[in-house]
C-alpha cells in the first residue's frame, strides 16, 4: 500500500528540539551558539627562519617542534573552511582542534613551513597582502610561482590580507574597498580559485572596515590583539575571529576541544571531556569558567582554603560549596542535608534550620547524571528519600539559589527569603553546560543574583546554581586560586575530576619530578 506523503514540518516536528539548533544556523555574521561552547585556538605565526631577528620569529627546528607537541598530545590540526563551518552550523570539529595561521608571506612560509606541513599532513592558512608578492619587500617574500604551487595543495588555505597592510581602522571606504576588493581581485586572478577570507593587518579594524570586509564577499575574517587574545569560539562574530600569538601554543595545546557531541533525543551528560579553564566577559561583568571532567564533592573535615581541600584528592578544580554553620570557627557543618564521597555518609540537616531552606536546589550528583530538584524538608532529609530521586546518587547538598533552569535566567521570586540575594557580591555558581558538561565559576567583581543569572544563561548553560558567595567565594585550578583575594575558609566544595587519561598524564608528570 502506498504511504501518504510526509510535509516538510510534520518531518522537522519529528525532529529533536537540539537538532533544529544545528539546522537554523544564524544569520550572517554572528556565530552559532553551541560553537560558543567550544575551545577552538586559532594560532598566529609571522616569519619563520634560521636565525631569528625579532621575538616573534621561530626558527624550523623550533616549528617542528611544535607540530610534534600539537601530534603528542592528540591534537588535530583543522582548515579555516572546517573553522567557519563549525561557527556557522555548532557543528563539532575533532575532540582536540587547532587552526595554524602564517601572515604576511615571507620565503620561509614556502622553504620550511609549507615542507613540514606536507610532511605532518597538517593544513594551515597564509595571509597575503598583494604588494608584497615576488616584490624585494621586508626582509624577504614569497614569489607567485611559489603562492600558486602552495594554493594548488589541499592543505593550504589563502587568505587575503589587503593590497597594501595598511592598518584599516581610520581609512576611508574608497581606500577600505581597495584594500579588500582589489586585494581579493588580484589574488583570485593570479591564483585562478576564489578567496574566501580577510586578515585584518596587524589586527586592528573599526566598524567601517569589518563593513568593507563584508562588502567584498568574505565569508569571514581573523583578526588579533595582543591585550585581548580569544579563542574563536569567544569571537564577536564571523568577521571578527580572535587569534592567539604562538607563544602560548604549550598552553592552548592542553585548552582545545571541539565542541559537544551531536545532540541526541534527551538531554544527556558529558563526564568524558577535558578540563579546562576560559574567561570571558559578560554583560561587562568577567568571570572565569572551568568546565569538564566529572563532577564530585569534597565535604572536610575542617575549614580550609579550597586548593588545600583539593590535596591528594585526584581533583583538578574546585568551587565553593554550599553554605555551612558559623556558629564554630573548625566546624564543617553545614546547613541542610549533605552527602559526599569524600565521607560516604549521609548527614541529614538539623530540622529547627531546614524548614528555611525549602524550595532551593538540592544538588544530586551520580557517576552519569546531575538532577536539581526543589528541597523538600520532610522528604529530602534522608538518604532514602534523596535516593528515591536519584538511586545511584553519590553527592547531595542544598545549593543556595536558582539561577538558570532549562537555558532560562529565573527571576528574583525564585530566590524567595535568599539573604541579599540582588546584591552586588562576588558570586560562586556550579551547573551544567548545553554540552552537558559540568561547569563551575566565579564573578570576577560583585553581581546581583539576577544579574548573574542573565549572564550564565549567555554564557551557555543548561542549568545552574548559587553557591555560598560572598567572603566565602573561592575558586581553584591546578592547585592555585583564582580569586584576587583571601577568601573565607570553607568546608564542602564542587570539584573536577579529570578524564582517566588526564588524570593517568597528570599523575606521571608529579611522579617523575
Amino acid at each position: 500500500m502506498e504511504q501518504p506523503a510526509v510535509g516538510m514540518s510534520t518531518l522537522l516536528g519529528q525532529v529533536a528540539p537540539q537538532m533544529l539548533a544545528y539546522l537554523n544556523a544564524p544569520a550572517f555574521p554572528e556565530i552559532n551558539q553551541r560553537a560558543r561552547l567550544a575551545r577552538v585556538p586559532v594560532m598566529m605565526y609571522h616569519d619563520i627562519l634560521p636565525e631569528k631577528q625579532v621575538f616573534f620569529d621561530v626558527t624550523p627546528e623550533e616549528f617542528e617542534q611544535r607540530l610534534q607537541l600539537i601530534k603528542q598530545k592528540g591534537l588535530t590540526p583543522i582548515s579555516m573552511d572546517q573553522l567557519v563551518t563549525h561557527l556557522r552550523t555548532g557543528l563539532p570539529l575533532p575532540a582536540k582542534p587547532i587552526l595554524l595561521t602564517f601572515d604576511d608571506g615571507y620565503s620561509g612560509h614556502y622553504d620550511y613551513v609549507y615542507p613540514l606541513l606536507k610532511k605532518y599532513n597538517y593544513p594551515a592558512l597564509f595571509a597575503i597582502y598583494t604588494a608584497k608578492v615576488s616584490k624585494k619587500l621586508g626582509r624577504s617574500s614569497l614569489t607567485w610561482e611559489q603562492l600558486r604551487e602552495m594554493a594548488k595543495d589541499p592543505l593550504i588555505t589563502i587568505s587575503s590580507h589587503s593590497v597594501s597592510h595598511k592598518v584599516m581602522a581610520g581609512l576611508t571606504k574608497s581606500e577600505l574597498a581597495i584594500e579588500t576588493q582589489e586585494s581579493k581581485r588580484i589574488l583570485e586572478l593570479e591564483l585562478g580559485m576564489p578567496v574566501r577570507y580577510f586578515t585584518y593587518p596587524e589586527g586592528k579594524f573599526d566598524g567601517q572596515a569589518v563593513a568593507a570586509v563584508k562588502q567584498a564577499g568574505y565569508a569571514a575574517a581573523l583578526t588579533m590583539d595582543d591585550n585581548d587574545e580569544r579563542l574563536a569560539g569567544q569571537s564577536d562574530n564571523l568577521l571578527t575571529i580572535g587569534r592567539i600569538g604562538q607563544s602560548r601554543l604549550t598552553e592552548m595545546v592542553d585548552v582545545a576541544w571541539g565542541g559537544p557531541k551531536l545532540p541526541s533525543w534527551n538531554q544527556t551528560f558529558d563526564f568524558t571531556s577535558p578540563v579546562a579553564r576560559t574567561d570571558a566577559s559578560i554583560d561587562n561583568t568577567p568571570f572565569i569558567f572551568i568546565s569538564g571532567g566529572r563532577p564530585t564533592t569534597i565535604h572536610a573535615r575542617t575549614r580550609d582554603q579550597v586548593p588545600k581541600i583539593l590535596e591528594g584528592t585526584g581533583a583538578i578544580a574546585a568551587v565553593d560549596g554550599g553554605f555551612f554553620s558559623l556558629e564554630f570557627l573548625d566546624s564543617n557543618a553545614m546547613l541542610g542535608p549533605v552527602l559526599s564521597q569524600s565521607e560516604g555518609e549521609f548527614i541529614p540537616g538539623k530540622r529547627g534550620e531546614i524548614p528555611f531552606l525549602a524550595k532551593r536546589p538540592l544538588v544530586l550528583i551520580s557517576p552519569n547524571a546531575v538532577k536539581f530538584v526543589p528541597f523538600d524538608y520532610i522528604k529530602h532529609n534522608t538518604l532514602k528519600g534523596i535516593q528515591a530521586e536519584m538511586p545511584d546518587v553519590t553527592d547531595a547538598f542544598v545549593a543556595a539559589g536558582w539561577l538558570v533552569d532549562n537555558e532560562q535566567p529565573q527571576p528574583i521570586e525564585r530566590f524567595g527569603r535568599l539573604y541579599s540575594v540582588n546584591e552586588l557580591r562576588h558570586r560562586a555558581f556550579w551547573g551544567i553546560n548545553q554540552a552537558g558538561q559540568p561547569k563551575i565559576g566565579v564573578s570576577q567583581e560583585p553581581i546581583g543574583s539576577v544579574d548573574l543569572g542573565a549572564a550564565l544563561a549567555k554564557a551557555g548553560f543548561r542549568d545552574a546554581v548559587m553557591l555560598d558567595s560572598g567572603a566565602s567565594t573561592s575558586l581553584a585550578y591546578k592547585g592555585a586560586s583564582l580569586v584576587g583575594y583571601t577568601p573565607r575558609p570553607v568546608p564542602h566544595v564542587v570539584a573536577l575530576v579529570p578524564p582517566a587519561d588526564e588524570l593517568n598524564a597528570r599523575c606521571a608528570l608529579v611522579s617523575s619530578r
